[in-house]
Parts: C-alpha cells; sequence; structure tokens
C-alpha cells in the first residue's frame, strides 16, 4: 500500500518547539508582523459555530475559541504533523476548540448546514482545488453563514496572479527531507468573485492587503462571502 506523503510536516515544527502561546492577535496578512483588520471580519462570533478550513497549528482557531464567546470553533487540518503540533499546543481549550484530522472537503460534506462561519488563512482555500472546495463550503454553512479567507493577492515572486482557475505547483519536502511539490491556487481577484459566485454565494466582497518589506512579501487577498438567507 502507497501512502502520500505529509508534505506539511516540517511546517512550524521548530516553532512550535519554542512558542506554545495562544496568540495576542489573529493575523490576516502574510507579513507575519503585520495584524492587518483582525477578526472583526469574521462578523460577530458571540454564540456562532466557526470553523477554520486548513487550521495547522491551530493557532487563530486557539486565539478565537479563547478570545471570543463563540459556540465551538473547528480547526481542520489533513496533515497528520500539523494536527500533532495542534494537539500538543492547544488540546486543553476542549470543547471550546475542536481539533480535526480530516480532508476538509471530507468534513465540509459531513457537517450540512453545520457552520456559521468558515475562514481561511491561507489555509485549505490555497491549496484545494476551489470548483471542489467552495461548493461543499456552501452546503457546510447555515443560511446566512459567512465565509472569510485569506490568499496571495499574487505569486511571493512578484508575478500576478491566475486570470483563471489554474493551479501551480510549488516547492516542498517530504518528511525525510526529500524534494517535492504541492498544489497552490493563486488567483486574481475576479476568478475567485466568479467562482465564489458559482457555489452560490452571494454578497461577495474583496479588499487587498499591501506586501510589507523583504524579499519573500506579498500582498494578501481577502475574500468575503455569504450564503443566500433564504
Amino acid at each position: 500500500m502507497t501512502t502520500t506523503p505529509d508534505l506539511w510536516h516540517h511546517y512550524g515544527r521548530t516553532r512550535s518547539t519554542t512558542d506554545r502561546t495562544i496568540p495576542g492577535a489573529f493575523r490576516w496578512t502574510w507579513d507575519p508582523e503585520d495584524d492587518g483588520p483582525g477578526a472583526d471580519l469574521l462578523g460577530d462570533l458571540t454564540d456562532q459555530t466557526v470553523c477554520e478550513l486548513g487550521a495547522g497549528a491551530a493557532r487563530q482557531a486557539a486565539y478565537l475559541a479563547t478570545h471570543h464567546t463563540l459556540t465551538r470553533v473547528d480547526a481542520v487540518d489533513s496533515s497528520p504533523a500539523q494536527h500533532a503540533i495542534a494537539t500538543t499546543l492547544y488540546s486543553a481549550l476542549a470543547p471550546r476548540l475542536r481539533l480535526v484530522h480530516r480532508d476538509v472537503v471530507t468534513h465540509l460534506h459531513a457537517e450540512p448546514d453545520g457552520y456559521d462561519v468558515l475562514y481561511s488563512v491561507f489555509g485549505a482555500v490555497d491549496f484545494t482545488d476551489p470548483t471542489v472546495l467552495l461548493p461543499a463550503a456552501a452546503r457546510a454553512l447555515r443560511p446566512g453563514g459567512r465565509l472569510v479567507f485569506a490568499t496571495l493577492a499574487h505569486y511571493v515572486t512578484g508575478a500576478p496572479a491566475q486570470p483563471d482557475v489554474t493551479a501551480v505547483d510549488i516547492p516542498a519536502k517530504t518528511p525525510d527531507g526529500e524534494s517535492a511539490t504541492m498544489t497552490r491556487w493563486v488567483l486574481q481577484e475576479h476568478v475567485w468573485t466568479k467562482v465564489l459566485d458559482q457555489a452560490g454565494f452571494t454578497r461577495i466582497s474583496a479588499v487587498e492587503l499591501p506586501a510589507g518589506p523583504g524579499p519573500k512579501a506579498a500582498a494578501t487577498l481577502i475574500m468575503t462571502a455569504a450564503t443566500p438567507t433564504g
């Protein structure tokens, strides 16, 4: 039996051994030093059921579980390594924080009308075919539910985002350090708007936050959409 290597095995591993705190701010931008607009973009989370798509170490979800009076936030990630890191760091926040090791699309299909808010911060929305993920997200949201995600406004090389629904392969490493690639979607705003509309979302809007300093800086595109109310 052949298993797919966990290409997220190394991501954030060093930080997880030195920083075990719950973040003091919610960050949307590619620049880790820039707080950006904060969790306000998610709307009023009081008594809401929330899900992070591709949560990694679940730092953002841990922030929400600690600083907001929501019902529950689910941090979903398909990577065994990332789920293990999240469990080590934040399992004590249960039941307000539920750590879910599962493919995001599979999880969304299993939770019809299960959420008030879905969000992704350079997470599963970037690394999953949007023509598959976004319809699943729409079905998992309750009427009037919100989807908010942060993605790259352009490539970190400075090259423009794709003018249609096209993915590219980016470098990655297997757990044993071998070179590999993973697929990422970096799309222009009008392309995201189109696929969101085709998935059944309404009230679609976008805001672009500028890149910070440095050679690997990139602007952040934040897309917001909702499901119909009736």
